[in-house]
């Protein structure tokens, strides 16, 4: 493997695309994200790899995550975890991760992206409290037209080494003007 060591410290792998280096959120990208912070719940963007369509970032594992605020704990029966409800909405800002880093598609441009199908879902692990989660996006098949990207992920979310959730989504990103209403019904 090919790699070129930026004078930052920032390592790119020739050939495939990837700088891998954590680097804070750009705030032009939480500018437009569909969501706030408080939805949009990621720290850093860990790897942007055009070529393999691939897209890692860390997400907060903490007391304060929307649904884990509100779970009653019991410390042996229910310990606190990061909630599955809200892993499968990472998925849709990972997605929108993809979108903006790997396809340039931009909300303020009038792109939005809905979940459209999940195929099939694990959930191998509890995400414990303390140490991020890694969450991985990788696109296994893109079709993109003028107004609509149809998209087809892979995600595996970690914590060290323990894999959390693993699963094959689809999502539809459509370009939408003013006043217009999204066509929902090919999702």
């Amino acid at each position: 493997m090919t790699r070129a060591l930026y004078a930052d410290g920032r390592v790119r792998h020739l050939g495939r695309g990837a700088i891998f280096r954590p680097m804070p959120l750009d705030p032009a990208f939480v500018a437009d994200c569909p969501y706030g912070p408080g939805g949009l719940l990621l720290s850093d963007i860990v790897e942007v790899d055009h070529d393999a369509g691939r897209v890692v970032a860390l997400m907060p594992a903490h007391a304060d995550l929307p649904l884990t605020r509100e779970q009653r704990a019991h410390p042996v029966r229910h310990p606190r975890h990061v909630s599955g409800g809200l892993m499968v909405h990472m998925t849709g800002m990972m997605g929108f991760v993809h979108a903006y880093h790997v396809l340039g598609l931009r909300h303020a441009d009038g792109w939005i992206g809905y979940g459209g199908r999940i195929y099939e879902a694990r959930f191998l692990a509890l995400g414990e409290m303390g140490q991020p989660l890694r969450l991985t996006c990788t696109a296994t098949r893109v079709r993109r037209g003028e107004a609509r990207a149809f998209c087809r992920y892979d995600f595996e979310f970690t914590q060290g080494d323990t894999v959390v959730y693993r699963s094959d989504q689809a999502a539809m990103w459509l370009k939408v003007a003013e006043g217009e209403h999204p066509d929902l019904a090919d999702l």
